[in-house]
């Protein structure tokens, strides 16, 4: 049987909706893109709608993964939210917040070609209103 390999970025944005869908949020979009830029899941529950960066890092970068949303970025991530909230008006009226869920490995590991993240050590935090509209 052939192993699946995955990268890094794509096993965390899966393993982050899985772990949202286990707290009964519903996937809206994944890897929504704008002009400026991308938002990795948009998912919702009720009348609430999450947009969530994912994150993951290995040992030997130089920051943890949620240390690494800049203001720059987290700016793009808004601006990108506006723009969803302009094309999908039946979701204007929800509560919108801004998550990050991040992964960090405390190993170095190679972010590509990996057969399964799952079985390698780490630690994975949820950041719930990571920021805001008015940063």
């Amino acid at each position: 049987m052939q192993q699946s390999f995955q990268d890094l970025g794509q096993w965390a944005e899966q393993t982050a909706l899985a772990f949202l869908q286990s707290h009964d949020y519903e996937c809206v979009t994944q890897n929504y893109h704008s002009r400026y830029g991308e938002i990795d899941l948009i998912v919702q529950r009720q009348q609430e709608l999450v947009f969530v960066e994912v994150k993951a890092r290995s040992a030997g970068s130089y920051a943890e993964a949620c240390e690494v949303i800049s203001p720059t970025q987290q700016r793009k991530i808004i601006k990108t939210a506006q723009l969803f909230l302009q094309k999908y008006p039946k979701y204007y009226d929800f509560d919108c917040r801004f998550d990050v869920i991040c992964f960090d490995f405390p190993q170095k590991i190679a972010k590509t070609v990996q057969p399964d993240f799952s079985k390698l050590q780490y630690d994975q935090q949820w950041i719930e209103h990571a920021f805001t509209l008015d940063g």
